[in-house]
């Protein structure tokens, strides 16, 4: 017979097939049983590119695992993850809870955007901490405006022209369907501002030459909320992710999330979140 050592190894190693269902497809996917000394983080790029995410861990007490992608909830569906970091408006964070295969979402801090544009600034935005009001000084000067032509991204560029009277378009607003990296590199080309993500821009300047430049940062328009979502499918290791997400919402590192500046020269820093939720769930200092 084997010993109790043995059937716990046996246990940890073992593997159980699950239904991953997504649309109207089902297929069956091998889930490997959690591992309760190490809990595994998926988080969409920003909060890693943005060096938060690898502070907030270091000081976590257990071993923890991080990884970084778009396809964060595609990984926890299969058992890859026990903790989700993404954004609240995620295309499938929303379903992926309404499936039971996550808790309620968290907020745990928001990133940052950024109204980006050359560095000559030709309607006068630099430091404005208004995002509305450099956006009617882009439509009144008839600078050039790319549109970043991501969801979210056009809904904010729809707030800010309606903030600003919505004013004609013809002659300076651009909406030829460009996208993330292609857009910054149009706008680049054309003298024109535009809407990205900041660290997603800081990413692609690095690699790409690029003359534009973050303008205008301190609206809280342009902070977008983060959450943590503890995934319940099988094989995922609920207590430890309980554990990494009480360790987030902590007075002491909410306090150091606030402190945590982008990597950039420019003075921005991340924004903690932990206060949007119910009080009853936050952690005592």
């Amino acid at each position: 017979m084997p010993s109790r050592r043995t059937f716990l190894k046996l246990s940890a190693a073992a593997a159980a097939l699950v239904p991953a269902c997504r649309g109207d497809e089902t297929k069956q996917v091998v889930v490997a049983a959690a591992n309760p000394g190490v809990v595994r983080v998926a988080s969409v790029p920003t909060a890693v590119e943005g060096d938060l995410l690898p502070h907030l861990l270091a000081d976590f007490p257990s071993k923890t695992e991080l990884v970084s992608g778009p396809d964060v909830y595609d990984r926890a569906r299969v058992g890859q993850v026990d903790l989700v970091i993404s954004h609240y408006g995620h295309r499938d964070c929303e379903q992926f809870v309404m499936d039971g295969l996550g808790e309620w979402p968290r907020t745990v801090f928001s990133n940052q955007m950024a109204l980006v544009g050359p560095p000559s600034d030709p309607a006068n935005v630099r430091g404005l901490t208004d995002a509305a009001e450099a956006f009617r000084r882009i439509a009144a000067s008839k600078s050039p405006f790319v549109l970043n032509d991501v969801d979210g991204v056009r809904y904010l560029t729809e707030i800010l022209w309606s903030c600003c009277g919505r004013p004609a378009r013809d002659g300076w607003f651009l909406d030829e369907k460009h996208q993330k990296q292609d857009a910054m590199v149009i706008a680049s080309q054309r003298g024109a501002y535009t809407l990205w993500g900041l660290t997603p821009f800081l990413r692609t300047s690095k690699v790409t030459t690029l003359a534009l430049e973050p303008l205008v940062l301190a609206d809280p328009l342009l902070q977008r909320l983060i959450v943590t979502v503890v995934v319940k499918a099988p094989g995922a290791n609920i207590e430890g992710a309980r554990a990494v997400q009480s360790h987030f919402l902590s007075p002491a590192m909410q306090a150091r999330i606030r402190a945590t500046r982008y990597p950039t020269e420019h003075d921005v820093f991340w924004v903690p979140a932990g206060r949007h939720n119910r009080t009853a769930i936050l952690p005592k200092a």
